[in-house]
């Protein structure tokens, strides 16, 4: 009977010992694996954001699509300006200007039109991959939309917004960890993930992690 008893104690003190270390490693676990998905995802908002900026310094407006996006940077080419010399302080303290300068001679500025992919985003980006959520198992697109908005002055405003809920992202994740998250957002009226700009308010394309 006492072999039995001292079995089940040390049974016991293994199963404590297990729960203990568990609610250690778990949220360390969930919290590790999470800020993997959040910093790739960050880095393509931002790109999102640097595409939708330049497609709307051309057309006036936000691309609604990942389809026109995507278009805009494969077949749009925009200009870039290689510099070759500088002003010298000599030059600056006679007032000449650049334009000046390349008349001249003194400096040389070439324009050249290259795809708005290579400026943007590198020669070799996959755009295929553009509208995808990365560190995500499964093809999980991120939702894109654009709106206008009207400021406290009276002026209309684009906005777009860009983004991927928590619900999604941390798919596989512990359930009830990923739940304190949608939660404690919707308590505090903000957006349950991650996201670049806003719908309903002008934040000037703003990440929510910013």
């Amino acid at each position: 009977m006492k072999i039995v008893l001292n079995i089940l104690l040390v049974a016991a003190v293994a199963v404590l010992a297990y729960m203990c270390i568990s609610s250690i490693l778990v949220p360390i676990n969930f919290d590790s694996e999470k800020k993997l998905r959040d910093d790739a995802i960050i880095e393509r908002l931002v790109e999102i954001r640097k595409v939708q900026l330049e497609y709307k310094n051309v057309h006036k407006t936000h691309a609604g699509t990942f389809d026109d996006l995507e278009k805009f940077l494969t077949e749009h080419k925009i200009p870039f300006i290689m510099k070759e010399g500088v002003l010298t302080d000599e030059q600056l303290e006679k007032g000449m200007t650049e334009q000046e300068a390349v008349k001249q001679g003194f400096i040389k500025r070439d324009t050249f039109w290259v795809l708005a992919k290579d400026t943007l985003l590198g020669k070799d980006y996959d755009v295929s991959k553009f509208r995808f959520v990365p560190q995500v198992e499964g093809d999980i697109q991120f939702a894109m939309d654009t709106a206008t908005l009207t400021s406290t002055s009276g002026y209309e405003v684009k906005v777009f917004e860009a983004g991927v809920k928590f619900e999604d992202y941390l798919v596989g994740l512990n359930p009830q960890l990923r739940y304190n998250l949608i939660d404690k957002a919707q308590k505090q009226s903000k957006y349950p993930g991650l996201r670049v700009g806003a719908l309903d308010e002008i934040n000037n394309n703003a990440g929510n992690w910013e």
